[in-house]
């Protein structure tokens, strides 16, 4: 499943565009089964099972001035999204300016605070890197 659309929008634009190139080597297929294909390609049973994924929510779309809190790197912070550029795999990189700077060293003794991260976030509203005990870096609350 790694590498799958983010979005249902995404997915959908991949089975249009799969059964418009099988139009043109002269097999038409329906919708629904370009829709059942692409799933199977990134591993799901069906499309429905690829779509719960995505869940019937709108995407957010991120604005700059927006108001956001969460986990980075397990510390709770609140924030402000100063810069916004939406990627074109459905993700944004969003630079977020700490309201208070966030320590992200664990160790007792040691500290290393920032008040500025930029991150790729997806719809689901945390990232795709992983910390090494596998927690999204971020974490918004949405």
């Amino acid at each position: 499943m790694s590498n799958s659309p983010t979005t249902a929008e995404e997915a959908k634009k991949q089975a249009k565009l799969l059964r418009s190139k099988l139009k043109d080597d002269g097999l038409e297929i329906s919708h629904s089964k370009s829709l059942e294909l692409i799933a199977q390609q990134y591993g799901f049973r069906d499309w429905n099972t690829m779509f719960a994924r995505f869940g019937n929510r709108p995407t957010r779309a991120w604005q700059q001035g927006d108001r956001v809190s969460g986990l980075y790197l397990s510390q709770a912070f609140q924030a402000e999204i100063i810069a916004v550029k939406k990627l074109s795999d459905g993700t944004y990189r969003l630079t977020f300016q700490f309201d208070q700077p966030v320590d992200v060293i664990t160790f007792e003794g040691m500290s290393n605070y920032r008040s500025r991260t930029s991150q790729v976030i997806g719809p689901d509203g945390t990232t795709r890197e992983k910390t090494s005990d596998g927690r999204p870096h971020m974490i918004l609350d949405i």
